[in-house]
């Protein structure tokens, strides 16, 4: 055989090598895809007594799907109990106080527990003190209980620039307060005025649900992040652990609870169909279902 001849055998080789290699990526993803068709037409078993669990992540907000999708699980005879896990910095403080009646109705017709993952600070506390029970690891950052409002002041900037901003409106009050003028002071005093009573709002839940007050309450609600820990001494959680303390409380609550399977609920996004059967797929656990539960990059900062 010449080296013309090897040289064409080879080349065949390596074409045969790559096009194998491609052929058993596509069966792959065919496989898994088939997979996941039958998964999406069985569906998760909530027909079954269970017990459900809920996850509340990142930014809290106004959420129509959610509070619609917790009125459900509500009235959901076969979810027997509900754990909501929480990894929040917080949101808006009325997007915290929906969430907030949202699982305080679902408390009135079974138990719920809450397990605080890495952060659970500001609104993700209120979503904690909506359940009866929170259990939360030792280093977990929460608390942060308060109100806060920050705008930049873009004054100076403009100034260095010699730009003016000419704005005409109905009252000093209106559009207040704006990057682009110093607020006067009867709109910083109104400010002022709204956060005091969210802070106040905040503070009173906190006060009741946690059966704290006096010096206790002034102690654990001044706006300081705490550790699970030093939190757990201030009375802001009930004990350190996971989602295995939850699900221990919930049977001692209720031995029926025991040995009941855990199903996820969650609102149902408007994704691709592909996308949708892998996140299935990953769901179903194993080592792509940590795959799926990874977050990227953490947020550290503690939100309003």
């Amino acid at each position: 055989m010449d080296a013309l001849e090897r040289d064409f055998y080879e080349e065949r080789r390596r074409k045969w090598r790559r096009s194998a290699f491609w052929r058993g990526f596509f069966i792959a993803i065919l496989i898994l895809i088939l997979i996941g068709v039958g998964l999406s037409f069985l569906g998760v078993d909530t027909t079954r007594d269970h017990v459900a669990r809920f996850r509340v992540s990142g930014f809290i907000g106004d959420d129509f799907r959610r509070d619609q999708l917790l009125k459900e699980l509500a009235k959901a005879d076969s979810a027997k109990a509900v754990i909501v896990r929480i990894n929040s910095p917080g949101g808006t403080t009325a997007g915290a106080e929906a969430l907030f009646e949202s699982l305080r109705s679902i408390s009135e017709e079974k138990p719920v527990v809450a397990v605080l993952g890495e952060v659970a600070a500001s609104g993700g506390y209120v979503a904690a003190i909506g359940s009866d029970h929170i259990v939360s690891r030792g280093n977990t950052l929460t608390g942060s209980i308060g109100v806060i409002m920050e705008y930049p002041d873009l004054t100076g900037v403009l100034d260095r620039f010699g730009i003016e901003m000419e704005t005409l409106r109905s009252s000093p009050l209106k559009a207040e307060p704006s990057p682009l003028r110093e607020t006067n002071p009867e709109a910083r005093a109104l400010n002022e005025a709204m956060i005091a009573d969210s802070y106040d709002w905040f503070r009173g839940l906190v006060g009741e649900r946690r059966s704290l007050s006096g010096t206790a309450l002034d102690e654990a609600a001044n706006g300081a992040v705490y550790t699970g820990r030093i939190a757990l001494e201030l009375g802001l959680v009930d004990e350190i652990g996971g989602e295995a303390e939850a699900l221990t409380w919930l049977e001692s609550r209720d031995d029926g609870l025991a040995g009941l399977p855990v199903v996820n609920w969650a609102v149902e996004e408007d994704v691709p169909l592909v996308t949708s059967i892998l996140t299935r797929i990953a769901s179903t656990g194993g080592i792509l279902g940590e795959i799926s539960l990874l977050q990227g990059a953490k947020l550290y900062s503690i939100g309003p």
